[in-house]
């Protein structure tokens, strides 16, 4: 039986000024929960707000302690439930993700197996991108960021695009020549164009080789995604999904055509629960699945999804994850390795670490 439930909030400053093409940000809150049973203790996390910890403490923790640990399902049904008045999407989402996690985890560890293995793994490694390439860095920095992946051995990283759409091109120049020839190039422009001057964009981006070209509309412009989809150079995949919250966004973005790979991320999407839901969806459709950021909670559920072509390894939740956990996996030949000597997600709470930026 659940017996205990403990929520923290940890804010952490980043490195550097960040920004994308629609947003600035010096810091980023990590929710962490733990969850107590059957002499085991489960860990989960979503990055979001603090009023997601109040959320959990308030709403979630009472309706989980007490089941039964092996009934994840049966938990997340319980919350997605009890925030039918409160709007599922955005905090509500986050909260549920968080939990639910931490329930997986314990789960697991109840059974001592790590998580893919009990799910039922199809890989033990997924493919990573370097994630960052920020519109705040300066084109030293930038090149220095996205070179330093490509020489750990990481073959596609990803820069960040809008904020200044008449310097794009030159900083995707700029990155090309920094990563060389071999390695891919992703942009993404978080919803910063319309569609036309996305069309160009991607035009223009295709003469320095970009694969990938992530939120060129707002993620809710459906026809405008399907639009960019139709029409983008060849060989340049149109990704979106990565605010999907609940599984009728991800069907009405598949059903509409408007990406070639349909992003997901476990911290929005109520969990590991709902990003497993998401990729039948995608294999229903014969789309691949790309995870969204948090690399150290996704590396399991993606291992079992046959529809995964990679994780991002998010600049940002790399640097957190590894402060924060003991086990957060790391890179090597452009891989995440599952460790299967360890249970459950595999990671454990620095709190010594993580007490620092205490909210």
């Amino acid at each position: 039986m659940i017996d205990r439930l403990r929520v923290s909030a940890f804010v952490v400053p980043t490195d550097f000024p960040e920004a994308d093409g629609t947003l600035e940000w010096n810091e980023t809150t990590i929710v962490v929960v733990r969850v107590d049973g059957d002499g085991q203790q489960g860990l989960g996390y979503s990055y979001a707000d603090q009023a997601v910890a109040r959320l959990i403490e308030g709403r979630l923790a009472d309706l989980v302690i007490g089941m039964d640990p092996m009934a994840v399902p049966r938990a997340w049904d319980a919350m997605v439930r009890s925030v039918r008045n409160l709007g599922r999407a955005g905090l509500c989402a986050a909260g549920i993700a968080a939990v639910d996690c931490a329930l997986w985890d314990l789960k697991a560890r109840l059974l001592d197996l790590p998580l893919a293995t009990l799910l039922g793994s199809v890989r033990d490694a997924v493919p990573v991108y370097g994630s960052g390439g920020f519109t705040s860095y300066p084109l030293d920095r930038l090149t220095d960021q996205l070179g330093g992946w490509v020489e750990r051995g990481i073959p596609r990283v990803k820069m960040k695009v809008g904020q200044e759409p008449d310097q794009d091109v030159e900083r995707v120049r700029v990155a090309r020549q920094a990563i060389g020839d071999a390695a891919s190039l992703f942009v993404d422009a978080n919803g910063a164009y319309d569609r036309k001057q996305a069309l160009a964009q991607a035009e223009a981006f295709a003469e320095y080789g970009v694969s990938w070209f992530e939120e060129p509309v707002s993620s809710d412009d459906l026809d405008g995604l399907r639009l960019l989809r139709d029409r983008a150079p060849a060989g340049m995949d149109i990704a979106a999904g990565e605010y999907g919250y609940e599984l009728g966004y991800f069907l009405r973005i598949l059903a509409a055509g408007g990406v070639d790979v349909l992003q997901a991320d476990a911290t929005r999407c109520c969990g590991i629960t709902g990003f497993l839901r998401t990729g039948v969806l995608t294999q229903a459709f014969g789309l691949p699945l790309s995870a969204h950021t948090a690399p150290s909670l996704h590396l399991h559920p993606c291992c079992v999804l046959p529809t995964v072509r990679h994780i991002e390894y998010f600049y940002d939740h790399a640097r957190i994850e590894g402060m924060f956990f003991d086990g957060a996996p790391i890179p090597e030949a452009g891989v995440l390795r599952l460790d299967l000597s360890r249970p459950g997600l595999g990671l454990e709470l620095r709190e010594a670490e993580a007490a620092r930026y205490a909210a």
